[in-house]
């Protein structure tokens, strides 16, 4: 693992410096007054502490600050050289990736590398490999990687380490797997949570503390920001939302029950209706498709939206109208500030948010809905690696 206090958190002193660091984060550029102030701790001690910190290339001084009168102090930040943070989306053909600095800042990021998923260590151990060789094309020296973070989608615990969409076993979590190929901290996390934290950091929330995240793909799932915080559950597996049995329409989910939101509120509930509807003989910029029996993906159908397509705009709104009748029903019980749309159907934009809000306003307390706003991601396909990297940073650093 990379050598550093950050390694092994123990004793008081390598406390007050992740905190002085996790400041930095938070906050940006402190004085040694301010930091003295914040942390209830004396001068000397955080100026010896802040020194230490950029004799280990994690704090650099920004120079000194300007006041109304009297002698200047010195302030000091992040060092953005002193390591990187990888955030990483797994799906099951390809992943992509993302690379931010110490400070935060995007240094890199690819899209849709190929690599094939499947429920078996060596098939991480490939992945591992798949990703130290593009981070090496991209400049990136493994042994400034601070830290991982890795997206799976379904039910993944980021305490233990395990993932049950790709389960290696009771004793071997996937965790584990990863962090001996990497040599370096491996943080795991459902798919829609990284995306909720990487919009609340840096994406579309502008200071708004109560955050819901609708992750529309060929699933649907959801992350939670409450006061400010990831929200978890008990079990580390809250925001289920594809799961919630809202449905009267006998249609079989893959998590093997009937009705759940995700049959009607989702891509793969819009590929089962189009297919449906073409099957009835229905005209489409898709008819050329299904009638050479070719396989039509959710990137077909979004594109056909997009071009205006009767019978996919027609399709997209039902699928609209499910997911607003269910929002209504999160913006009754949770009253949040913001209502997030990401994820692979979000590229329809106006064409899903229309039925979603005549249905929040027809389904919700309009006492509540008054105070939430609806907005697409902004960090689009990139949000959950990008979300995956604040994650890693912000776990080993100690502010989850």
């Amino acid at each position: 693992m990379n050598g550093s206090f950050l390694s092994n958190i123990d004793g008081k002193n390598a406390i007050l410096k992740q905190r002085i660091l996790g400041l930095c984060i938070n906050d940006g550029d402190y004085s040694i007054a301010d930091l003295s102030k914040e942390l209830g701790t004396s001068i000397p001690t955080i100026t010896k502490l802040v020194g230490e910190l950029i004799d280990e290339g994690f704090i650099e001084d920004m120079g000194k600050q300007g006041t109304n009168g009297g002698r200047r102090p010195s302030i000091y930040g992040l060092n953005p050289s002193a390591g990187y943070f990888v955030g990483v989306e797994i799906r099951r053909s390809d992943i992509s990736v993302a690379v931010i600095n110490f400070k935060g800042q995007i240094v890199d990021s690819q899209e849709e590398i190929p690599v094939v998923v499947e429920n078996s260590e060596a098939s991480f151990k490939q992945l591992c490999k798949v990703l130290k060789d593009n981070l090496s094309k991209a400049g990136i020296a493994r042994d400034k990687v601070k830290a991982y973070g890795f997206n799976l989608s379904g039910r993944v615990n980021n305490e233990t380490g395990y993932c049950f969409t790709y389960f290696l076993g009771e004793d071997r979590p996937i965790a584990s797997v990863l962090e001996e190929e990497l040599d370096a901290p491996v943080l795991v996390e459902n798919d829609s949570r990284a995306m909720a934290y990487g919009e609340y950091i840096c994406g579309v929330a502008n200071n708004e503390n109560n955050m819901l995240f609708l992750n529309v793909t060929w699933g649907l799932g959801m992350g939670m920001i409450v006061d400010g915080k990831l929200s978890y559950g008990k079990s580390g597996f809250s925001g289920e939302i594809g799961h919630f049995p809202l449905l009267d329409n006998d249609q079989i989910c893959q998590c093997g029950k009937i009705g759940c939101l995700e049959t009607g509120a989702s891509g793969s509930a819009a590929h089962r209706i189009i297919m449906e509807k073409l099957r009835e003989g229905r005209s489409s910029l898709l008819s050329d498709k299904y009638s050479k029996g070719e396989d039509i993906t959710l990137e077909d159908i979004t594109d056909a939206v997009l071009e205006e397509d009767v019978l996919a705009i027609e399709v997209i709104e039902e699928i609209g109208t499910v997911l607003g009748r269910a929002i209504a029903g999160l913006i009754n019980i949770f009253n949040p500030e913001l209502v997030v749309i990401g994820g692979r159907m979000a590229v329809v934009k106006e064409y899903l948010l229309l039925p979603i809000r005549s249905a929040i306003q027809k389904h919700s307390l309009n006492m509540i809905n008054k105070d939430t706003t609806i907005k697409f991601s902004r960090l689009g396909k990139m949000g959950g690696p990008i979300g995956a990297c604040m994650l890693s940073r912000s776990k080993l650093l100690g502010l989850l």
